[in-house]
């Protein structure tokens, strides 16, 4: 007895084989339109009913309607604008690493789709990292506003009103023998902390500077955080360890004759030389040589202004480590006074 088929189900043969399909019918323009969905080769098996019934009910992926608003639409416009273009190279950079995250799992998915309740869920999941996690949340705030204000996009911005983790702490000014140890440090980790130290500029900044920007005792810095570049004085001792590297490209730490070395690849020479020198050195960052670089100029009565003008950190971070700077300064004080070395 021939088993009966199912309706929309069509089969096509051709030589030895017979392929099936779901038929799709539809009206467009008062004319009508059809279009064959290929099925499972054995329409007696499980697998055939499932994507039978899945294109039926319209859950399967080959007939939904694309989603409208997606992620993909609106990250592309976004990197595509003005706005985007107006941001620091390195700010730029750290948007984009969260925007394809976000678009690994989710780029043609609908924006709405992203709850209120689902973004504090996936907050929380990476508590753990939490530069990592505020990152997700001011990205998809950014993108959110964006879309409302510059594409006219009737959505919600599921970021409002959510907590952040915030700065953890601050960064750890190396201790001395840490910096005495870059002696024997790599080329690259020492090259990377003397620009860091002598210059006062975020790590990146330090890393990406050319030849260029040395010019005697001159030197141009620059300020991603503000889109700023500005002249300043160059120590002597950085002068000279400069004047005592090769010459590998138009930049200091040089990746070929055009390209400065990537962050990420001295950051990961900096972590290998860190750990060899044991568990005491695992608190310091490349970051900490800049706000060594504040306690020194504070250790040597630079004023708050002066620091500023050298490193550009701002007033409360200056205060921050001339606190510090200045315990140090008075301890040694108070234990080298009269009578505070009897016993």
């Amino acid at each position: 007895m021939r088993k009966e088929r199912k309706p929309y189900i069509t089969a096509k043969t051709k030589g030895d084989k017979t392929r099936w399909y779901f038929r799709l019918t539809w009206v467009e323009a008062g004319k009508r339109r059809e279009r064959f969905i290929a099925l499972p080769d054995d329409p007696d098996s499980a697998e055939f009913d499932r994507a039978y019934w899945s294109i039926r009910s319209g859950q399967s992926e080959q007939v939904k309607a694309p989603a409208r608003q997606t992620w993909r639409q609106l990250a592309t416009a976004y990197r595509g604008s003005a706005k985007f273009k107006k941001l620091a190279p390195r700010t730029q950079k750290s948007y984009t690493d969260t925007i394809e995250w976000i678009l690994e799992t989710n780029a043609d998915k609908s924006v709405t789709t992203l709850s209120r309740q689902k973004l504090r869920e996936l907050h929380m999941k990476y508590a753990s990292t939490p530069r990592k996690a505020d990152m997700l949340v001011q990205i998809v705030s950014i993108l959110t506003n964006f879309a409302r204000k510059q594409m006219d996009w009737t959505i919600d911005n599921p970021a409002e009103g959510l907590d952040l983790y915030g700065k953890q702490r601050e960064y750890e000014p190396w201790p001395d023998w840490m910096v005495k140890a870059l002696n024997d440090a790599p080329l690259v980790v020492r090259s990377a902390a003397e620009l860091i130290l002598g210059t006062g500029q975020r790590p990146a900044a330090a890393i990406a500077m050319r030849r260029d920007q040395f010019n005697g005792e001159w030197m141009t810095v620059t300020d991603e955080k503000g889109d700023e570049t500005y002249e300043i004085f160059c120590p002597v001792v950085l002068r000279r360890y400069l004047d005592t590297l090769p010459v590998g490209g138009a930049h200091i730490l040089a990746r070929n004759l055009t390209q400065p070395m990537r962050y990420d690849s001295v950051e990961k020479q900096f972590r290998a030389w860190r750990e060899s020198l044991g568990e005491s050195a695992k608190p310091y960052s490349m970051h900490g040589l800049r706000k060594l670089a504040i306690v020194r100029l504070a250790e040597a009565e630079c004023t708050d202004a002066q620091i500023q003008a050298i490193t550009n950190q701002s007033p409360q971070t200056v205060a921050y480590y001339r606190k510090r700077a200045s315990r140090k300064k008075l301890s040694r004080s108070a234990w080298s006074g009269p009578g505070t070395q009897e016993r």
